[in-house]
């Protein structure tokens, strides 16, 4: 084997401080490569392949949207005035209905943790019959609250 000079790499340790000299260079090559790996790691498709699937972590199903429980304003007379200024918005109650039988009087809970929304200010001229609460219920309760208020006396309790 012929005697040879030894090979040597030329600027290999300059190269770093030629990068720094040339700082434009530097910054454009690095917003080049960050660039490339944003766009390399973004987002897939938002319908993913069957193909696809498998791979990865399994698609979760789509979570169960329930419906909202619809709460309306239901205004029910209770046979006791003096009952209701000691309510107040915001209070929680339940109302029962007491109906007066030719055997003995029942009663039954017609709306359990209402909430009192508001309190109207009773009239003069409504003398004995009561007064005025304004409940917020859902849409069910309040069409048997009407019913029970067609049919019988309304009470409250607080809750």
């Amino acid at each position: 084997m012929p005697h040879f000079a030894p090979v040597r790499v030329r600027g290999g340790r300059y190269r770093l401080g030629r990068l720094v000299r040339h700082r434009r260079r530097a910054v454009a090559a690095g917003l080049a490569v960050t660039a490339a790996a944003l766009v390399a790691a973004g987002p897939r498709e938002t319908v993913p392949r069957e193909a696809d699937r498998a791979r990865g972590h399994p698609v979760a199903e789509p979570v169960r949207q329930h419906r909202a429980v619809q709460r309306v304003s239901a205004p029910v007379r209770i046979a006791d005035g003096a009952t209701v200024r000691l309510l107040r918005p915001g209070d929680r109650v339940d109302v029962i209905a007491a109906e007066e039988t030719a055997t003995g009087g029942a009663a039954e809970v017609v709306a359990r943790g209402a909430r009192v929304s508001k309190v109207p200010e009773p009239l003069d001229a409504a003398g004995d019959s009561g007064a005025l609460v304004v409940l917020s219920v859902p849409r069910s309760t309040a069409a048997r609250l009407a019913g029970a208020s067609a049919t019988a006396r309304l009470a409250v309790t607080l809750c």
